[in-house]
């Protein structure tokens, strides 16, 4: 089995992955490891720094997880910002940003930057276009899961298997692994 470490404070992230690449005959390693983060309009340039900044502290091949939800009503707010916006503002005020919206779009994306020492990253962007919900549904998930709606479901109503099966990690991680391959 191919062990690869990720590198993530977020234990969700972590279990995502796991259950992702599990299938893949890969183990994940966590290092939890604040590493800088640009401040950016995408998430592609922030992964990319982080898995070099990452690989070389480290001396050893590492991925990162960069994702967001971009709401099209909010010009696609909150993006890059998404964990900042989750953890200070929550999925309760983004339903009162969305009060009288009919355009209810989002795309969720996540990007999975990965490097070896002293070596250009590489980025995988997945992404998993949907809605967002009136009201918070489902107790699966984290994040903006509950109000993330794919086909007329929240992430946190389908349940882990089959978000690992659509989700935007998945496909972020279905082409690292297309690549690795």
């Amino acid at each position: 089995m191919r062990k690869i470490v990720f590198v993530t404070g977020n234990r969700d992230k972590v279990r995502e992955v796991k259950e992702i690449l599990e299938k893949k005959n890969i183990e994940i390693v966590q290092k939890n490891l604040d590493y800088p983060e640009l401040q950016e309009d995408e998430l592609e340039p922030i992964a990319s720094y982080g898995a070099r900044w990452a690989a070389d502290k480290l001396n050893m091949p590492v991925i990162v997880d960069d994702s967001g939800i971009f709401i099209h009503a909010l010009n696609g707010f909150p993006g890059p910002y998404s964990a900042f916006v989750e953890k200070h503002l929550g999925n309760q005020k983004i339903l009162k940003l969305m009060d009288g919206e009919t355009n209810r779009n989002a795309t969720f994306k996540s990007v999975i930057g990965y490097c070896e020492p002293g070596s250009e990253p590489l980025v995988f962007t997945g992404k998993v276009e949907g809605n967002i919900a009136y009201v918070e549904r489902g107790t699966g998930g984290f994040g903006f899961d509950p109000i993330f709606e794919y086909h007329d479901k929240t992430f946190a109503e389908i349940g882990d298997i089959e978000k690992n099966k659509v989700s935007h990690r998945q496909r972020a991680l279905e082409k690292f692994c297309n690549w690795l391959d």
